[in-house]
């Protein structure tokens, strides 16, 4: 991480980090690799507790990050160009969202913290509350609604 400039977030608009910096956004709460439902009518969206078949449930970190297309090709990337239209399904505690609301980031981001593990003690992650997909027929997501965990 030392090529992360001092409290970057707060000074670097989101389009103008660098990879290293734009990655190290991320809380690691393993929400975003959550599956989602969307009304088709309303276009609300519901959070279910069924994980992508690559995300580590005990670290919330996927488990291909770097191949994860070959194994899940509708893997959405989020970049500061694809984040506008995907903001509708990322999670109100993302620091993603946070930021480009001009909001601050949470006093547990790992970023504040400088404990990675901040983000699971303060109740947020998804940390060992998931079923992965493959254990999961797409007919039942429904009955694997969750509200979204908030810090405690």
């Amino acid at each position: 991480m030392s090529e992360l400039r001092p409290r970057f977030w707060e000074t670097v608009p989101l389009r103008q980090m660098t990879r290293a910096e734009w990655e190290g956004v991320c809380d690691g709460c393993g929400k975003c690799c959550l599956n989602k439902l969307e009304d088709d009518d309303t276009g609300e969206v519901a959070l279910t507790n069924v994980a992508c078949r690559l995300l580590d449930g005990a670290t919330c970190r996927c488990s291909r990050y770097e191949t994860r297309h070959a194994y899940v090709p509708e893997c959405i990337v989020l970049t500061p160009k694809t984040l506008r239209k995907n903001l509708y399904w990322l999670p109100a505690t993302c620091a993603y969202r946070l930021l480009w609301e001009g909001r601050p980031l949470e006093p547990w981001h790992p970023l504040l913290s400088g404990d990675p593990d901040s983000v699971h003690q303060a109740g947020v992650s998804v940390k060992d509350r998931t079923v992965n997909e493959v254990e999961v027929a797409d007919e039942d997501w429904e009955e694997h609604i969750i509200e979204e965990p908030l810090p405690e």
